[in-house]
């Protein structure tokens, strides 16, 4: 199941659990890496192709008319039981008599070209995907549960064949139109059409129809995934009549193409306005069908969400600083401890806090496009971490703010410790002759530089692995900048050497060259830190800044040396995982595989884990793939931070008590209007 937090990527909903998330966190820019970037030994087997498919079984009959009937649920959780019963008012995190109204302003870094969130294609405005509304909505205070919303009630068989969604018949899109089953069905079938993601996501879901005036069923080509019901309540659901019909450019609408044609939803805001790539407006939906609901209650308080778009961070950070935006989000440890003494926080006019977030540390990291020769054996990508001083960046450019984070599943009982033990060894097992033999014998573990000592043998240990690969490192006289006419002129005459640098060669006497791409200048200090690391093995490492469309491009063409890249987790992870490290998403444009990785041993335990007959068992396959993927060596762990770092004009008023996964500014704080005017007159 995907992370029950807002990391964006291409757009903010580029999971579907992400798509209804994206209401609860502050939109960001359109990159995911941040610099907690808060976003992440023997060969592996020989690349080879995927395995083919294996034809699915036959879809599992929908339930007949006469059988019994399970059990309605109104909210559905992965872990444990739903917090709130069916007869709750409201959720607790939640001020239920919040005052509608005012005015909320961002100021984001990036840029847009597209309204449409479930395409590969364009550059998306994040904010659009809060005009939709799906079956269910997740909580941001539970982990991996979410609570009926177009669908008031969900049921599914013991076996998990097949599942059930009853639609509230007041459901309506903004303009006015109910929402039917045949809306549904269509979302389903147009979403995985749409974007090879939400194929893989929704892999299994092989048939949807409509079973009663406000019934929908859907068959699965499987049994036993405890996770399909549920994530199948995340599916955003468009308005059929809409996107079957021809659009303002005279085509048919598709929602697989790029578009800046405003479209129809049903959520509780909509567009109102916008200026292709530089702003974008969203209203509350006055009569929004939903505000009365439980799961809606004193929400999305805020009359208009204003996007106020800049090409590099500095303008955008001088324009919230001026007062033109309400709030700000800082990603950096350096700016979080130097650039936040301006006038407005000494007078109190605005404020800084660190808000607390549970929820499992994201693994982000520096990661190598294995696709490309130079990082297919793992014995490189392993030297790269050891030439990786966190210890010095973290106390010299991130202020020690940072843990690094050691596991795919970090901060969580879902993160393998130690060396394999009870159930996750026998799974291990399995696959023993494709492993490396350290995944038995050692527990993996991040190099450590406390001392000058330990830098000495991480470089040394890190230059015998490229040797290993066949990788030499050379003394090698080199053009030296400074040296002028007299220096030279010394130098022919025996007065002075030429200076040398270590350079690594191949057998072929190529050397090790290596880009790390970037959409953001906020990452370059890091990487020039660890780019002089790599200098002192011989490894001739350069750094190039593209704007925030090109990034997209080039990532998404697979055409990058390394990118700094986060996988958020939730826990209860299934599905997602096939997106992330699964060989059939490796080759395809727009996948989170930024890797690359084709492993049949992955790809194996993936399926286990989706397939996992309860929480023990998951928590043990999770485990395996946290094991595999790490002695991968596929990327370099960075680091996380388990807080919001948030600045604020005095002008809001939140609940008591906030969610615990996220601050969900955009969902239940609202403008205070006695604020409003006291800041106001302070600033004339």
């Amino acid at each position: 199941m995907a992370a029950d937090f807002m990391v964006l990527r291409r757009s903010a909903s580029f999971f579907p659990f992400l798509a209804a998330l994206a209401m609860l966190a502050i939109p960001s820019v359109t990159v995911r890496a941040q610099e907690q970037p808060a976003a992440p030994t023997a060969p592996p087997p020989a690349e080879t192709a995927p395995p083919a498919e294996a034809a699915p079984p036959a879809a599992a009959p929908a339930p007949q008319a006469n059988a019994a009937e399970p059990v309605r649920h109104h909210a559905l959780s992965l872990i444990g039981e739903p917090k709130f019963g069916a007869d709750f008012k409201h959720f607790d995190w939640v001020n239920p008599d919040a005052p509608k109204g005012g005015v909320l302003r961002f100021a984001a870094e990036g840029t847009f070209d597209s309204l449409n969130p479930y395409s590969i294609r364009g550059v998306p405005a994040g904010a659009v995907a809060m005009i939709y509304d799906s079956l269910m909505a997740g909580s941001p205070d539970e982990e991996s549960t979410e609570y009926g919303l177009i669908a008031e009630w969900v049921s599914y068989p013991p076996d998990y064949s097949w599942a059930k969604f009853g639609l509230r018949p007041e459901a309506r899109f903004h303009d006015g139109r109910p929402i039917t089953p045949e809306d549904v069905i269509f979302s389903l079938d147009a979403i995985k059409k749409a974007h090879p993601m939400y194929a893989r996501y929704y892999k299994n879901v092989v048939k949807a129809e409509k079973t009663g005036d406000h019934e929908v069923t859907f068959t699965f080509d499987i049994t036993g995934n405890r996770e399909l019901p549920q994530i199948l309540g995340q599916l955003t659901v468009f308005p059929k009549h809409f996107w079957e019909a021809t659009g303002r450019n005279g085509e048919p609408r598709d929602l697989a193409k790029s578009t800046l044609e405003v479209p129809l939803g049903s959520g509780p805001y909509k567009v109102k306005t916008v200026d292709t790539g530089n702003r974008i407006v969203l209203e509350r939906v006055k009569d929004y069908w939903a505000q009365d609901l439980p799961v809606r209650k004193g929400q999305y308080n805020f009359d208009e969400l204003r996007f106020q778009y800049f090409r590099e961070r500095t303008a955008a950070f001088e324009d919230f600083k001026s007062g033109r935006a309400d709030l700000w989000r800082e990603n950096t440890a350096s700016a979080w401890a130097t650039q936040f003494d301006f006038e407005a926080i000494k007078k109190g006019w605005a404020k800084k806090e660190t808000i607390p977030t549970k929820g499992v540390a994201r693994m982000q990291g520096f990661v190598f496009n294995t696709r490309r020769d130079k990082f297919k054996d793992p014995r490189v990508r392993q030297a790269f971490n050891y030439a990786f001083d966190f210890e010095d960046l973290n106390r010299s450019v991130l202020f020690g703010q940072y843990t690094r984070v050691a596991s795919y599943f970090d901060n969580s009982e879902l993160a393998a410790k130690g060396l394999p033990q009870g159930r996750e060894l026998e799974i291990l097992r399995e696959f023993e002759k494709e492993l490396p033999p350290e995944v038995f014998t050692t527990e993996w573990k991040n190099p450590v530089f406390a001392s000058r000592e330990d830098v000495r043998k991480n470089l040394a240990e890190a230059m015998r692995l490229f040797k290993e690969a066949g990788w030499e490192v050379r003394q090698e006289e080199v053009e030296d900048p400074n040296c002028g006419f007299f220096c030279k002129a010394g130098r022919a005459i025996g007065l002075g050497t030429a200076r040398k640098e270590a350079v690594l060669r191949n057998a072929k006497g190529e050397p090790f060259t290596v880009e790390f791409l970037l959409g953001s200048e906020a990452f370059q200090r890091h990487v020039a830190h660890y780019i002089s690391n790599l200098a002192k093995i011989g490894v001739r490492a350069s750094v190039r800044v593209v704007d925030p469309a090109q990034y997209e491009q080039r990532e998404s063409s697979f055409d990058y040396d390394i990118i700094i890249d986060s996988f958020p987790q939730s826990m209860s992870p299934g599905n997602e995982q096939r997106d992330f490290w699964g060989s059939a998403a490796a080759d395809q444009n727009g996948t989170r595989n930024t890797i690359g990785i084709k492993d049949p041993v992955i790809d194996a335990i993936i399926e286990k884990l989706i397939l996992a007959k309860d929480r023990e068992e998951l928590v043990a396959y999770t485990r395996a793939l946290d094991r595999v993927l790490l002695w991968g060596h596929y990327l370099v762990p960075q680091w996380y931070n388990p807080y919001e770092w948030l600045v604020t004009w005095n002008v809001f008023g939140r609940p008591e008590k906030l969610p615990s996964l996220t601050s969900a500014v955009t969902q239940v704080w609202w403008i205070d209007p006695g604020k409003e005017q006291a800041l106001a007159a302070h600033r004339r």
